[in-house]
């Protein structure tokens, strides 16, 4: 193997080994010594790749908004009918909260690192507008209620990552067979009900009949 593979590969080693104490330490806790021993690593060697703790956590962040921009160009293709678009994007960014280590500690770095918190609010801000465009989208289709398309983008963002934080006895809901039900029955209430996220006329949705 080359060497340039050999590096490649082993600094995507110490990324899943950051991920994985991040996500079940937190920042604060977690150690480059903790890091580079879950994958039987010399400290000094994996300074080689990533010469601090908050450059490892920088780089976890970089590579979530990857993920979501693959996901939705995954997702958004053309000709497909707009909510089909919304609803694979939002079941595809939940799963991948759920399967996908890198991506939960991210999420997790944001509430315990106040320094990298602005850098992940900038991709969620990315999520959350890309999600209301593409609600906005929905209503001109005509297939989906002029509820706040910003209102719509929130919800479904906190459902997502309130999943991360479900009880155990909810883990049906948050991967598996569940979890198809769970965004089926989410976009059924959504798509059948007026409530108090009916739009007003200034945040872009279309007005109601």
């Amino acid at each position: 193997m080359a060497k340039q593979d050999r590096a490649r590969l082993t600094r995507e080693r110490v990324l899943t080994a950051a991920a994985e104490v991040f996500a079940a330490q937190g920042y604060s806790r977690a150690t480059l010594s903790a890091v580079a021993e879950r994958i039987g690593m010399t400290k000094g060697a994996l300074y080689g790749h990533f010469p601090s703790k908050k450059s490892l956590a920088g780089a976890l962040i970089d590579e979530s908004r990857r993920t979501w921009v693959s996901l939705r160009t995954e997702c958004d293709i053309p000709s497909t009918d707009a909510g089909g678009v919304l609803e694979g994007v939002v079941a595809g960014l939940a799963g991948r909260l759920q399967s996908d280590v890198r991506l939960r500690a991210a999420v997790r770095l944001a509430s315990d690192c106040p320094v990298l918190a602005r850098a992940l609010g900038d991709v969620l801000a990315e999520v959350h507008n890309a999600l209301a465009e593409l609600v906005r989208r929905a209503q001109r289709d005509g297939g989906f209620p002029a509820h706040s398309p910003r209102l719509v983008a929130s919800l479904l963002l906190i459902v997502m990552c309130g999943l991360l934080h479900a009880p155990a006895g909810c883990a049906e809901e948050r991967g598996g067979p569940g979890a198809e039900r769970l965004w089926r029955l989410l976009f059924a209430v959504l798509s059948g009900a007026d409530g108090p996220g009916r739009a007003s006329g200034d945040d872009g949705a279309l007005s109601g009949p």
